[in-house]
């Protein structure tokens, strides 16, 4: 068994951008922040006192276009989803994520200004252990064609998602995470969230997607994709869907030591998920070791990843 130190960012970092949704400009600060702090989110700008969100499954107010949480107040931080990703694919246990406005920054759409961010800022070990919550029995939601669910698995952490879209430029697409802050970064942190134009005068009409761009989403016509660049993988969509499964998984509250495995997957059957399997007091357990990990892992084919199967090592 190997026992992991809990983490906190070394420095604070800043980033400027839009939000995707409601297309305001919006500043978010990375602090530090002390041992069993865990990651929360902190609104400034109010007009009255800042007020101060956990991340944790409790939190969530809305999962129909991004992952948004609140208190009994109402919702204060949305698309919280991409910015969560970064922080524990990279292997955060405590931050205090400040902001100026109502959603997190999309910056180009994906998860990686975030992931440079903490990179620049560095990383700190701290005295307190890690706590990693283990799945004990399987946990399955179905929500219409959605299926997720959770299941015991010795060698820590993995995600195995399947997109299924009617659509001759997407198709079905698998994808495989193996939990590695070095896979996160190379395979998951840069891949873009996506849109349809047949979609957009309905959202625009919602109030949603007032900031979307070819800047910052990856849009898909009947026919091509829009953005000049193409994509940045060849199955960029799938890998977006387990960038977002990183993040909302994240609301967990400690880093999750089991399988996760979603069929047309998102924020609503993610955090149904996650929800399910928290209200299950014998389906997990809170522990302070992780599985000793193989040195080497098995690829995967559908996915066309060679990653292998252990979890995160964070020091």
């Amino acid at each position: 068994m190997k026992i992991g130190k809990q983490t906190t960012l070394r420095n604070q970092a800043v980033l400027t951008g839009i939000g995707v949704h409601s297309g305001l400009p919006v500043t978010l600060a990375l602090h530090p922040s002390e041992a069993d702090s865990g990651i929360r989110f902190l609104r400034t700008g109010l007009g009255t006192r800042d007020r101060e969100v956990h991340a944790d499954i409790r939190s969530v107010t809305a999962t129909e276009f991004a992952t948004v949480l609140g208190d009994a107040s109402g919702p204060l931080v949305s698309t919280a989803e991409h910015v969560l990703a970064a922080l524990r694919g990279l292997g955060v246990d405590n931050a205090l994520v400040e902001l100026d406005g109502p959603e997190v920054p999309i910056m180009d759409g994906s998860a990686a200004a975030f992931v440079h961010a903490i990179d620049r800022a560095g990383l700190e070990m701290l005295g307190e252990q890690r706590r990693y919550i283990r799945v004990l029995k399987p946990i399955s939601v179905t929500i219409g064609q959605s299926v997720a669910e959770f299941r015991p698995y010795p060698r820590g952490f993995r995600i195995e998602a399947t997109i299924d879209f009617d659509h001759r430029l997407i198709g079905r697409q698998s994808a495989v995470y193996d939990g590695r802050p070095d896979s996160f970064r190379r395979d998951f942190a840069r891949a873009r969230t996506f849109g349809f134009m047949r979609d957009v005068a309905k959202m625009w009409n919602a109030g949603y997607a007032l900031g979307a761009s070819l800047e910052n989403t990856l849009v898909v016509s009947d026919n091509r994709i829009l953005n000049a660049e193409g994509t940045r993988f060849p199955d960029e969509f799938v890998r977006h869907k387990v960038m977002d499964a990183i993040g909302d998984l994240a609301l967990a509250g400690a880093p999750i030591l089991g399988l996760y495995r979603s069929i047309r997957g998102g924020h609503r059957i993610n955090h149904a998920a996650v929800s399910a399997l928290m209200a299950d007091a014998s389906a997990w357990t809170l522990v302070e070791a992780e599985p000793m990990r193989p040195v080497r892992g098995h690829g995967d084919l559908a996915a066309g990843l060679a990653m292998p199967a252990y979890a995160p090592d964070v020091s």
